[in-house]
C-alpha cells in the first residue's frame, strides 16, 4: 500500500509573482495542490502530496529556492514569522503513521541544516510544542543571516480561516481574536490574530483551527459574528487560505461563512 503525505510550507513573500512562480516552480517532486498568496500578509502558502520520499523532497526543493530569492531582512508583513520559509508542516494522510512522520520530518530537518545550513526548530507531534512558542524566540540555535530559519513539525489538519471585517480599527479585530482563541479563555483548539488589511482598508481575524472536530468553521464564524455584533462592525466575507478536509464541510457552507472563492478544489478528498 502506498504511503501518502501532505506537506503545506509558508513561505515569507505574498507581492511579487515572479518570485512566487520561481519558488513553486521549483517543486520538481510532488503534486503542488493549491497555492494562496496574500499581500498584506506577505506570504504564500502552498499545498503539495505525495509518497513520504517525494514530499520531503519537494520540501527540500522549495526552501532551496526561497532561500536564493528572499532576504529575511528586507521582509515585511503583517503576519508573525521566522524565516523566509517560516514553517513546514507535514501530515500524515494514509497508510502511514505519526511516528513514521516524525522520522521523515526529522530526516528533512536534518538535511535541510547540512545541506543548506538552515537552523530547524521542531514543533507538534515531534516535541510537543506549540508554533507560537518557536516563533515567540525560544530558539537557542541562532539564525542564518539572510534566510533566518524554518519551524518543521507533524500535526493533523489545520484549517487557516480569515474572516474580514468592515472596519479598518485594529483593535477591534485584536479584540475579536483574543476573545475567540483558546489561550485566552476562548474556544477549544483556536489561535487568532488581528490583522490590518492595509491594502484593502479593512480589519481581519486570522483564524488557525487545530481541530475542527472539536470545534468548527460554523461555531468559529458564529463567535466571531456575535463579537463583531458587539462592536457595531459586520463581517464583509471570510477566505480559506490552502486547503480543507471533506470531513469539515457542511451543506450551505459557502454562503453561511460568507466564502465567495470556495470551490470544491478547496477540499482534501
Amino acid at each position: 500500500m502506498s504511503k501518502l503525505v501532505e506537506c503545506v510550507p509558508n513561505f515569507s513573500e505574498g507581492r511579487d509573482l515572479a518570485v512566487i512562480d520561481s519558488i513553486i516552480s521549483a517543486i520538481k517532486s510532488a503534486k503542488v495542490l493549491n497555492v494562496h498568496s496574500d499581500p498584506d500578509h506577505n506570504r504564500t502558502v502552498v499545498t503539495f502530496m505525495g509518497e513520504p520520499a517525494q514530499v520531503s523532497q519537494a520540501a527540500f526543493e522549495l526552501t532551496q529556492r526561497a532561500m536564493q530569492l528572499l532576504d529575511i531582512r528586507e521582509h515585511t508583513g503583517e503576519h508573525p514569522f521566522i524565516g523566509v520559509v517560516d514553517v513546514i508542516p507535514f501530515i500524515p494522510i494514509k497508510n502511514i503513521t505519526i511516528a513514521e512522520t516524525v522520522k521523515l520530518a526529522k530526516d528533512f530537518g536534518k538535511k535541510v541544516v547540512a545541506e543548506l545550513a538552515l537552523p530547524v526548530y521542531y514543533y507538534g507531534e515531534i516535541n510537543g510544542k506549540e508554533l507560537p512558542s518557536v516563533r515567540k524566540g525560544q530558539l537557542d540555535h541562532g539564525k542564518h543571516v539572510t534566510a533566518g530559519a524554518v519551524a518543521v513539525g507533524v500535526r493533523d489538519f489545520l484549517i487557516a480561516f480569515n474572516i474580514n471585517l468592515n472596519t479598518n480599527d485594529l483593535s477591534i479585530a485584536q479584540s475579536i481574536a483574543k476573545n475567540i482563541r483558546e489561550k485566552s479563555g476562548g474556544l477549544p483548539g483556536i489561535r487568532a490574530l488581528g490583522i490590518n488589511l492595509k491594502s484593502r482598508n479593512l480589519t481581519q481575524v486570522s483564524i488557525n483551527i487545530t481541530n475542527h472536530k472539536m470545534t468548527s468553521m460554523k461555531q468559529v464564524f458564529d463567535q466571531v459574528k456575535k463579537w463583531a455584533k458587539e462592536y457595531g462592525v459586520e463581517i464583509l466575507e471570510s477566505e480559506l487560505v490552502g486547503m480543507m478536509p471533506q470531513e469539515a464541510v457542511f451543506e450551505g457552507m459557502a454562503e453561511y461563512l460568507k466564502l465567495p472563492k470556495f470551490n470544491k478544489s478547496l477540499v482534501l478528498c
